[in-house]
């Protein structure tokens, strides 16, 4: 879940992104290494001391900051070539872990974001699952939550609170770069729906579309950049190219599950 705070985004866009030429862009694609990618400061904050959902996730969670910035890594590497690519620059993280209801949600933007979880969901997952649930499902919520962060957000077509379309790509993206990570069970895929309904539907379906391409997720993100307006169809087209098509591939993918 994201909350979104709405801001003036096509006119902060060119002071959030490093402006890359698309010379050093194919470079950065061919240059796989992560070591110079600048980590935001995280500050972990515990809002739920002396509760069962803090005792269970400190004992599995140990050092919540070294997860956090493993989750970063895995984030950016799903979503981005290099750290030379055009990552919003995300230079501070308040995460708050909360006795309150729901999962989790991010606040905030470029350059401090926040994000709060759950001890109450902490609590029902362990019940549901144990231990190796609450990591599970502490890591995936952990991996939507930051996509939010760091992936990019189309253009031309309004914003979270008014466009279907954007905010289908937003949750969607966020559960794809899930998925891919393999933080979802895959008996969560089914068929139906359609691809502007967001989160799982439109994330299973957006990860289906690595098989077709392996850089998929990657050259989707990019498109928000390069498609203005943005569609999903002119997302796809320009990852994959013009022969594709949204209603096609989407059509293949249902085949696709219903053969399972």
């Amino acid at each position: 879940m994201k909350k979104y705070y709405i801001v003036a985004a096509i006119i902060l866009l060119p002071f959030l992104f490093s402006c890359n030429s698309e010379k050093t862009i194919t470079k950065a694609r061919h240059d796989s290494s992560w070591s110079n990618f600048n980590y935001p400061e995280i500050n972990f904050v515990n809002k739920a001391e002396g509760t069962e959902g803090w005792n269970i996730y400190h004992r599995i969670v140990p050092d919540p900051q070294a997860l956090i910035r493993e989750s970063i890594l895995g984030v950016v590497k799903t979503l981005y070539w290099s750290s030379k690519d055009s990552i919003p620059a995300v230079r501070k993280i308040n995460y708050t872990f909360e006795n309150i209801e729901g999962i989790s949600a991010k606040g905030g933007s470029v350059p401090e974001i926040s994000i709060f979880y759950s001890s109450q969901w902490v609590e029902k997952s362990a019940k549901t699952g144990g231990d190796e649930k609450v990591l599970y499902e502490t890591k995936g919520v952990l991996y939507h939550e930051l996509t939010h962060g760091f992936q990019l957000e189309p253009q031309g077509i309004g914003n979270y609170g008014n466009s279907k379309v954007f905010w289908a790509f937003i949750e969607g993206m966020a559960d794809a770069v899930r998925a891919h990570n393999h933080f979802f069970p895959i008996t969560n895929r089914k068929p139906g729906g359609n691809w502007l309904d967001g989160y799982q539907t439109t994330g299973f379906f957006l990860d289906w579309l690595t098989t077709k391409d392996a850089d998929f997720l990657r050259k989707f993100n990019r498109s928000t950049l390069e498609v203005v307006p943005w569609s999903f169809d002119g997302g796809i087209k320009y990852a994959l190219g013009k022969t594709f098509s949204v209603e096609a591939l989407w059509k293949e993918y249902q085949e696709y599950l219903n053969s399972k």
